[in-house]
């Protein structure tokens, strides 16, 4: 973390300027030393070179010990990612190691003035670049009602070792600022676009840019059908175009996140143009889908042809004029795909899209990687578009027949599986065993540095809106509420649950105050509601 001044050097620096202790104006050195301290960053730029910083030095620990990895929930507004990080901080009295990550998707579905949508780049760019803004500005909001907090301690010291105490709670304060891992889709059109885009997402705070080699006009979720990827050499340009953008701002530790879908992706938009055998462009052609060139199947008007293995053939158009890939050759393309991206495109940590969450099938492709790229490291999706249940249960179940540890029939093969019978079953303790296990075990058997999950917010808030509805406008009423809601949060901490507070009306009252002295109306008298949280 970049050097923070502390209390005594500042007001050493403030006094120096005021020997009187207070402007000419009448504001105090202790007021502006206040200020200075809760204002840490003067941009988010700042924030994106110093987040870069924090980004690097995780990495690098990761490299040493890969238990160390880090993690991120993603989240749709500023609240959803100031609460969190409160939380992991409330838990573990520090949020190092800990990122937001911010979905494409949930901006689409969430955040964008067309209503919800689905996630193929149909939102507003500028709704990606507002949510960053937004979200650093209550993280710094958040720290700034920590640190008033801390001042009120301060003024109301009455020994030097009540002050001394209190300065050093200041001083040894750590921000609720983290790295965004953001993600900017597939670049919003061309590469000039994607890096016009970047540019603006890190003014906005971005250290980090996730970008996936899907065509921009045809984007599709990294969990449906359909997915169409670009040639390797013109990712490689938008990774270029990612890369210009944080050197020309001068986050010269800014980190890339190329994600390829190609696992799930079958088809390709264009056949790229080969100069000679085994550049990018015929590694990336040799996959095409293609038909040999005989009497019965001749060239046509329009078709075009491909010389492979001294043969000419005919690949195969879609009606639409995309060219599919041969079937089952789609983990090969990612193996190749990632190699590229780190040793040609610069990329920093690679994005592999799976169709199920599998640490041996995982693993087993950066193990391919890393013959290659021996430091090649991921950030996974442990996405919600997986049934987890199901997919846990079915692989235990795989194993244990195979081992012959039981039976096939002992346990149902399809869906039935998923079912409450089975929670409390050998079986269903150890799928449950695996899935506590499963960042540790992915973060040190297959790379992985990063987990997080993509949407946790979108479908937390549907769930918990419908928990409180059920019984809002059902029998409990306001109990609903009470019991779900505000007596978790008292007996919990959140500190939520003074909402006046979180919001920042003691801070207000703070600002009256260096303004205006006695004459400050404040809303933190006695008469405020919030007082009846004061003892929890």
């Amino acid at each position: 973390m970049t050097h923070r001044k502390t209390y005594a050097e500042l007001e050493a620096e403030t006094r120096a300027r005021y020997p009187s202790g207070q402007t000419p104006g009448g504001v105090t050195v202790e007021d502006i030393v206040q200020l200075k301290i809760q204002n840490t960053w003067n941009t988010h730029l700042d924030i994106a070179r110093e987040m870069a910083g924090v980004m690097r030095a995780d990495m690098a620990a990761y490299d040493a010990d890969p238990t160390r990895f880090t993690q991120s929930l993603g989240c749709w507004s500023g609240f959803h990612a100031q609460q969190m990080i409160k939380a992991v901080k409330r838990m573990r009295g520090t949020a190092r190691g800990t990122y937001v990550y911010l979905s494409g998707w949930m901006v689409a579905g969430l955040r964008n003035t067309w209503g919800h949508l689905p996630d193929q780049s149909m939102h507003e760019k500028t709704a990606v670049v507002e949510l960053i803004e937004e979200i650093y500005v209550s993280l710094r909001q958040a720290d700034e009602v920590a640190l008033n907090d801390l001042f009120k301690t301060l003024k109301a010291a009455t020994t030097e070792a009540e002050r001394a105490a209190a300065i050093a709670a200041i001083d040894g304060f750590e921000t609720h600022v983290v790295p965004i891992i953001a993600d900017i889709d597939a670049g919003f059109g061309n590469e000039h676009a994607t890096y016009l885009l970047a540019k603006e997402m890190v003014k906005a705070g971005a250290c980090c840019l996730q970008i996936e080699n899907q065509v921009s006009d045809a984007k599709q979720c990294g969990h449906q059908d359909g997915k169409v990827t670009v040639p390797r050499e013109d990712f490689i340009e938008k990774l270029r175009a990612c890369r210009l953008a944080f050197e020309e701002l001068g986050v010269d530790q800014g980190v890339i996140v190329a994600r390829t879908d190609s696992l799930g992706a079958g088809l390709t938009q264009k056949v790229p143009v080969s100069q000679h055998p085994g550049d990018l462009a015929s590694e990336y052609i040799k996959w095409l889908k293609t038909d040999p060139i005989t009497a019965e199947n001749p060239m046509r008007e329009g078709e075009l042809a491909l010389y492979q293995d001294g043969q000419f053939v005919k690949p195969v158009r879609l009606p639409n004029g995309l060219f599919p890939f041969k079937a089952g050759t789609g983990r090969a393309r990612v193996v190749e795909d990632c190699i590229a991206n780190l040793t040609l495109g610069g990329a920093d940590l690679l994005w592999i899209e799976t169709d199920t969450p599998n640490v041996d099938e995982i693993a087993a492709m950066v193990s391919e990687i890393r013959q290659a790229v021996p430091n090649a490291k991921l950030t996974y999706n442990n996405s919600p578009s997986f049934n987890w249940t199901l997919n846990l249960r079915k692989q235990v179940r795989s194993q244990w027949i195979a081992e012959g540890k039981i039976a096939e029939g002992d346990y149902p093969e399809g869906n039935e599986l998923m079912k409450a019978d089975f929670d409390a079953t050998e079986l269903g303790r150890e799928a449950d065993a695996r899935l506590q296990r499963f960042q540790h075990d992915i973060s040190t058997r297959a790379g992985v540095f990063h987990n997080l999950i993509t949407l946790p917010t979108f479908h937390l808030t549907a769930k918990s809106m419908d928990e409180l509805s059920r019984g809002y406008f059902g029998e409990e009423k306001m109990l609903a509420y009470v019991s779900t809601v505000q007596r978790q949060e008292i007996r919990r901490g959140v500190s939520a649950v003074k909402h006046q507070h979180e919001v920042g009306s003691d801070l207000g009252d703070t600002f009256k105050e260096m303004v205006g002295g006695e004459r400050a109306l404040k809303a933190g008298g006695h008469a405020n509601t919030m007082n009846q949280f004061a003892a929890e």
